[in-house]
């Protein structure tokens, strides 16, 4: 007996360790990896900055910048799968390690479809699913013309690296167009236009496709913007049933359509006669979804491991009627030093994350809470109690 149990346990410690490697390292790595480790999977992590969130909690990684070739080989050398935790990484780079033999997901191909909004936008365009009028533009006159032709407002977009509203710039009228061109840098970097949506409310989707082609959709949540970064997010919308029923129908399309492996998130837009238009598609867990960690039956995190080792996808059905998530945000300058989390977790049902950011910013995100329960206004009291009891 004592010999068996011997030799199982050197079956076991000759096992290959299984690891998967994120570029980046914040906060939706660091999360990626917890969940990660309860499946007995290791997490490598490449990100310039040693003290990220996702470095301070893994054992495996590699120090240095998301576009460096070098650093990027280094950490597929110790990877059997490559994902991402942003769109930051340029696909022809994850090109190059998909042509070494990694296995790259989601792949350079659909990385190459959305990492460039405009690009995104004729994918998404092109697959006959709604989305607001855009246009290319190399020149303030290009912005004039787009206005004659689709009207003002317009909201110009840097089409690459962009997020939580920043190289986003209003423009009320012609007379804005040469402000607005000189804030975002025209003359330096790509940029785009999109007709201003006067929409009802801004929802959200996150969609999971894994290597086999299984589909499925989590609850098309309400997301509500606080200086254009997502601040609350509301489980389930407060919208009818056949327009909840399109919204998923419609995140489903776009992310079939543009081959995407893994977790996507997906922003959308409720119109007029509750007709669903998208915004855009992250090709990653997604702030959005953060709800899911204790409201669902498998989290985005879980699900995107699964998808990407080819698991079957877990359910995505909430545990219970109703959840809210909201962001924690920096409201200062400097080294973050968190505060009040032992007040917040006095409130029944609490569930807080803070990042561990070491350096704190206006409307950084540092964490977020989460309420599950009976409905979504208690759990919404309840989660912007907590929150505003909670600073860095």
């Amino acid at each position: 007996m004592i010999l068996v149990l011997g030799a199982s346990f050197m079956s076991q410690m000759q096992a290959k360790e299984l690891t998967i490697g994120i570029i980046g390292g914040g906060q939706l790595a660091r999360m990626t990896a917890i969940a990660a480790y309860r499946l007995g999977i290791q997490i490598a992590i490449l990100d310039p900055d040693s003290n990220s969130p996702a470095l301070q909690i893994v054992h495996k990684n590699v120090i240095g910048s998301l576009n460096d070739v070098n650093k990027l080989e280094e950490i597929t050398k110790i990877s059997d799968v490559i994902t991402l935790e942003n769109e930051f990484v340029d696909a022809p780079l994850l090109d190059h390690l998909e042509s070494l033999g990694a296995k790259v997901y989601p792949t350079s191909k659909t990385v190459g479809l959305i990492q460039d909004k405009l690009t995104q936008k004729r994918s998404i365009d092109s697959s006959g699913i709604q989305v607001p009028n855009f246009k290319d533009v190399s020149t303030p006159e290009d912005i004039l013309v787009a206005g004659e032709k689709y009207g003002w407002p317009l909201i110009l977009k840097v089409r690459r690296n962009a997020y939580d509203g920043r190289g986003n710039d209003f423009i009320k009228g012609p007379e804005e167009v040469s402000r607005a061109w000189n804030i975002l840098g025209g003359d330096k970097r790509k940029l785009m236009i999109e007709s201003f949506i006067k929409f009802k409310k801004e929802l959200a989707a996150m969609v999971v496709r894994n290597t086999i082609g299984e589909t499925a959709v989590y609850p098309v949540v309400e997301t509500i913007q606080k200086n254009h970064i997502c601040h609350i997010v509301k489980a389930p919308a407060d919208i009818n049933s056949k327009a909840a029923d399109n919204a998923s129908k419609i995140a489903k399309m776009a992310i079939e359509a543009i081959g995407g492996i893994g977790v996507f998130g997906v922003e959308m837009f409720l119109v007029e006669n509750d007709q669903i238009m998208i915004n855009e598609i992250a090709p990653r867990p997604h702030n959005s979804g953060h709800y899911t960690i204790e409201a669902c039956i498998t989290s985005q995190y879980e699900n995107h491991l699964r998808a990407i080792l080819g698991y079957s996808i877990g359910s995505t059905m909430m545990l219970q009627p109703a959840a809210v998530m909201v962001n924690l945000l920096g409201n200062r300058e400097g080294v973050s030093n968190v505060s009040g989390v032992s007040d917040a977790l006095r409130i029944p049902g609490v569930h807080v994350h803070i990042y561990c950011k070491k350096l704190t910013r206006k409307n950084r995100k540092m964490g977020h809470v989460t309420i599950v329960g009976e409905t979504v206004e208690e759990s919404l009291d309840k989660a912007l109690k907590a929150s505003n009891l909670i600073s860095f």
